[in-house]
């Protein structure tokens, strides 16, 4: 865990017959990363091609099949995998069946989308009839009975309801009659009022038949009747209705002949709608049955196709029987690869047992972190950055303690911290049933939920040091500050002075007023109603972060020294390590004695030096007669301090090299030497500016912290504190709205955001700050073929 696996180069010999068995026992097993032996081999080239071709073939048509069930709404039943081997005569029966089956269902669903089609098209028929006769009987009142319709053509003189005319007296009218999408109507009634201006007479009405619009997916229609004179205009009419894409229906000119064939329409529609509903029960019953087994399906097949993908991989010899592998795998796991393999050629009924044979290799192995589900969180976001190189230092379990800490420091505050320990503890609680669903956000949340957990455990910590709860504080052990010696006959105070002083100052000087021992746990509550809190708040949080910031940036650089020591690499403890450490230390480390020695002694705030200027001046040389130092010798040993830390850069810079240049003079090698000088230079520049810089971005500590209090301190007064002061009665109802909208803010802004905001500032710490002293982060992954982790990705 506080280093990656040792790792080993195994080549495996095995027969052609037992290679699915052997080749499945690893996945299961999970502890084998394949090498490619054929990598001036194109894709298309290698033997088994044809045969993961054919397994991607079933992946699709098993998306359609899932697909289908997910549109009818059929559950498809989950399977435990039972760990059986498949073998590729079994493949071959599994394709043709399911190759069966998406014939079957292809041809149902093209069956049902015609019938379908002519369903819709009754149903709009009609509504067509009906809605005609209407038009019918409406032109019929208004005519004389001389003028009634005949079996050639309809007399019709009115000014319509819905309609587009000009015509003036009684004509002799043909009409065309059909169905068209409402968002298309005005557009197409445009149209045939600027060809046809007063030449013919429309007459429209909204579909009100529910049944149709939802077959068609709630698209609404209208039904229109066009009368128009003479055939040439009724062609171009129907030319226009096709560029609409308007549905024209056959409608009969009598009475007797419409009402007959709305009968026959209704016939055939109960005939059509029974025929629908015993296709769609077919089509429901295959898939329910096909439900049952389709994920075991989806696992033989993932299974197959990794199967041949990592034959790609392997060597075939000349026969055709024996099969070389290569593998990546851990020293400790070596037993369990080996028992993996005879377990496969016992299955595979093979003579001969599989040859293992560890080589030595000059290859860079790749970098394998075990993990559990409580550090795999951890161990991903250390990944992110880069995956550490082969026996690196294994950031991640400092990082399990350091990230949420820096996290909380940022964030601290009792009352956020127990509302982000509540949710974890409820995703880690319903974890099952989280993992169900499939969404990106629940996956991240339940990746991270024991990160989220740490993170609100340290906040709830860190709340209790700052002694801030929803910016309120509580009274644990009592104060260390009394106010009552303040008063007369021991201190200064009277009554009188309460009245005319808006702000008075506690003296600690006073007897009894401070009672010399500081607060129990965290600062003093007496400091949540002080006028100068945030002053307070200010300096302390300033300088506890500079003091986090330098111990983790100092056990960065001592995990460097780590890493020396593993890859026996002495010279750089020497001229790397002991000067950067060195260095640190008699500047920064020096600061924070500083800090420290400053809060151990008691000092007059009007005399007392400031730490800052004092740093200042110890960089630049710069002292007084009449400066002010903490302690006796200050003087003196700050000069050495920095001369000290200004004789480290030198010996960073050069020594090295002249080594280097050295050992190439004895061994007469050829090399340039500038680029050598140039990256050591590089080096030394960017570790003593690093310092300073790395430095200064952990008062982001400082900075979040304060803001996340303020906020809190400002949705207390500015929401809260008037809503708890409204009156009975209606103030109740009031008191509830401002209850509800603290929360949301709360939740939004204090949590969610400002969460947001710590988790990635306490990343960048971590990933720039804290690592970049020991982590080189240039490793590949170990990728292991593993069917549990095959499984859990999507098809």
């Amino acid at each position: 865990m506080f280093r990656s696996e040792e790792m080993c180069l195994v080549q495996l010999f095995f027969q052609t017959e037992s290679a699915h068995t052997c080749i499945h026992q690893l996945g299961l097993l999970g502890l084998a990363q394949f090498r490619d032996l054929n990598p001036g081999t194109a894709a298309f080239q290698r033997k088994f091609v044809k045969e993961v071709k054919r397994c991607e073939e079933m992946e699709r048509i098993l998306r359609f099949l899932e697909a289908e069930m997910a549109r009818c709404g059929i559950p498809v039943l989950a399977v435990v995998d039972s760990g059986g081997v498949t073998c590729p005569r079994e493949l071959l029966e599994l394709e043709c069946k399911i190759r069966k089956l998406e014939e079957e269902l292809k041809e149902i669903n093209c069956n049902h989308d015609a019938l379908k089609r002519n369903f819709t098209e009754l149903l709009e028929i009609s509504s067509l009839l009906k809605a005609s006769r209407d038009f019918f009987e409406e032109a019929e009142s208004q005519l004389s009975s001389s003028e009634l319709p005949s079996e050639d053509s309809v007399s019709i003189a009115t000014i319509r309801r819905n309609s587009s005319t000009s015509t003036s007296g009684p004509q002799k009218l043909g009409f065309i009659a059909g169905v068209i999408k409402q968002d298309r109507f005005p557009a197409f009634e445009k149209v045939l009022w600027r060809l046809f201006h007063e030449n013919f007479i429309l007459r429209h009405s909204e579909i009100q038949d529910t049944e149709q619009q939802v077959d068609d997916g709630a698209v609404k229609k209208d039904a229109f009747v066009i009368f128009v004179q003479g055939d040439q205009v009724q062609g171009k009419i129907k030319k226009i209705c096709d560029g609409f894409r308007a549905s024209l229906y056959p409608c009969p000119n009598t009475l007797c002949a419409r009402e007959q064939m709305r009968m026959s329409v209704h016939i055939r529609i109960e005939d059509l709608r029974m025929v629908l509903r015993r296709t769609e029960e077919f089509r429901a019953a295959v898939l329910t049955k096909a439900a049952t087994s389709v994920q075991h399906w989806i696992t033989k097949v993932k299974k197959m196709k990794a199967i041949y993908y990592t034959l790609n991989l392997c060597n075939i010899d000349i026969t055709q029987k024996l099969i070389v592998a290569e593998i990546w795998c851990p020293v400790s796991d070596l037993n369990s690869v080996q028992n993996a393999l005879i377990k496969g050629s016992e299955q595979s009924g093979s003579s001969v047992s599989p040859v293992l044979n560890r080589i030595q290799t000059q290859q860079t192995p790749p970098t394998f972190n075990r993990t559990n589900a409580f550090t795999k969180g951890f161990q991903t976001i250390v990944d992110a950055y880069g995956v550490s190189n082969y026996r690196e230092v294994n950031p991640t379990p400092y990082t399990i303690i350091t990230f949420p800490f820096l996290f909380a420091v940022m964030f601290g505050d009792c009352g956020h911290g127990l509302v982000l320990t509540v949710l974890a503890v409820w995703v880690i609680l319903q974890q099952e049933q989280l993992s169900r669903w499939k969404s990106e956000f629940v996956d991240v949340l339940v990746g991270g939920r024991y990160i989220i957990l740490l993170m609100g455990l340290f906040s709830i910590y860190t709340g209790l040091i700052y002694n801030d709860c929803f910016s309120k504080s509580f009274i644990i052990c009592g104060s260390s500050w009394s106010v009552r010696h303040m008063f007369q006959p021991s201190g200064p105070w009277s009554n009188k002075t309460l009245y005319s002083f808006r702000h008075l100052h506690l003296d600690p000087a006073v007897p009894g007023v401070y009672s010399g021992s500081p607060y129990i746990l965290g600062i003093d509550p007496v400091w949540n109603i002080a006028s100068n809190k945030l002053s307070f708040l200010n300096s302390y949080k300033m300088k506890m972060s500079v003091i986090l910031g330098v111990s983790h940036m100092l056990f960065g650089t001592t995990l460097s020294v780590v890493n020396y020591i593993h890859f026996r690499n002495f010279q750089n403890i020497l001229l790397r390590f002991v000067p950067e450490l060195v260095f640190m230390l008699s500047l920064f480390g020096y600061l924070l004695f500083l800090i420290l020695f400053k809060w151990s002694v008691r000092l007059q705030s009007e005399t007392a030096p400031s730490i800052l200027l004092i740093f200042i001046n110890m960089m630049l040389f710069s002292y007084h007669p009449d400066d002010k130092f903490l302690y006796s010798g200050q003087k003196v040993l700050q000069i050495y301090l920095v001369i000290q830390a200004l004789l480290m850069v030198p010996v960073m810079l050069l020594i090295k090299p002249l080594l280097i240049y050295r050992q190439r003079i004895k061994l007469r090698q050829q090399g340039n030497m500038g680029d050598i000088f140039v990256h050591q230079a590089i080096y030394t520049i960017e570790h003593c500016l690093g310092c300073i810089s790395n430095t200064a971005s952990y008062l982001r500590l400082w900075a979040l912290s304060l803001a996340h209090a303020e906020l809190s301190e400002v949705l207390w007064r500015m929401l809260l504190r008037g809503g708890l002061r409204c009156t009975p009665g209606l103030g109740s109802l009031l008191l509830v709205l401002v209850l509800f909208c603290f929360a949301l803010l709360t939740v939004a802004v204090l949590i969610i955001m400002e969460g947001l905001s710590a988790f990635l500032h306490a990343l960048r710490l971590h990933w720039v700050e804290f690592q970049n002293k020991f982590y080189q982060g240039a490793g590949f992954k170990f990728t292991p073929l593993s069917f549990t982790s095959l499984l859990k990705t999507q098809l």
